[in-house]
């Protein structure tokens, strides 16, 4: 019972999304409705700017970090568990904006973080290098999303539960770049550093 409040609780502060409440604010848009219409940072970047996206940026990581921290207060690993997939699937899918939301890379990079540090910066570094060297920003997030589980069942030895978590996280985030998957094989998939005009 404890481990599905920490999961209730958890999707909740995932479905508050950064990018759209700062379209809003910022720029009176909803961040959807505009280039590749995904509610992140990544779209906030090209249509708003460096300054919203670091905002948006600041809060898909925080929830991810308050999400774990609750999880693991209320219920131990397996609550933190729990509460880190609630969360990305808030963030992807929340209550408050028609289940219409982001790809949850940034909170799923933040749980990851929490959950363990070490494969986070494994990872991190790997898809900074693929963003600096391709450009685009989608086939990094694809790739380190796809080789999590992997890392995890080679450096992690906490159990089983910790494999699925990783499994689950990666099914998110790779199924929520399904269209950018399809751009990169036509080669129509935007680099980063494009605009979009609002």
């Amino acid at each position: 019972m404890k481990v599905v409040l920490a999961a209730i609780i958890s999707y909740l502060l995932g479905s508050i999304n950064s990018s759209i409440l700062v379209g809003r604010l910022w720029a009176n848009v909803d961040i959807r409705n505009y280039g590749s219409g995904n509610a992140g940072a990544t779209n906030t970047l090209r249509t708003l700017g460096k300054s919203a996206a670091v905002v948006v940026l600041l809060g898909d990581v925080l929830k991810g970090v308050i999400g774990v921290i609750i999880g693991k207060y209320i219920a131990g690993d397996l609550g933190m568990l729990a509460a880190g997939v609630a969360c990305v699937l808030g963030h992807n899918f929340p209550v408050y904006f028609g289940f219409k939301g982001g790809k949850g890379i940034l909170t799923s990079a933040a749980v990851v973080f929490m959950v363990n540090w070490k494969i986070g910066l494994i990872l991190l570094l790997l898809v900074i290098a693929i963003i600096a060297i391709t450009r685009y920003v989608s086939l990094g997030s694809i790739i380190g999303a796809g080789l999590y589980p992997v890392v995890v069942f080679l450096m992690d030895n906490r159990g089983s539960e910790f494999i699925i978590f990783a499994f689950c996280i990666a099914v998110l985030a790779v199924y929520r770049h399904k269209e950018n998957i399809k751009r990169l094989f036509e080669g129509t998939e935007s680099k980063i550093g494009s605009k979009v005009k609002v």
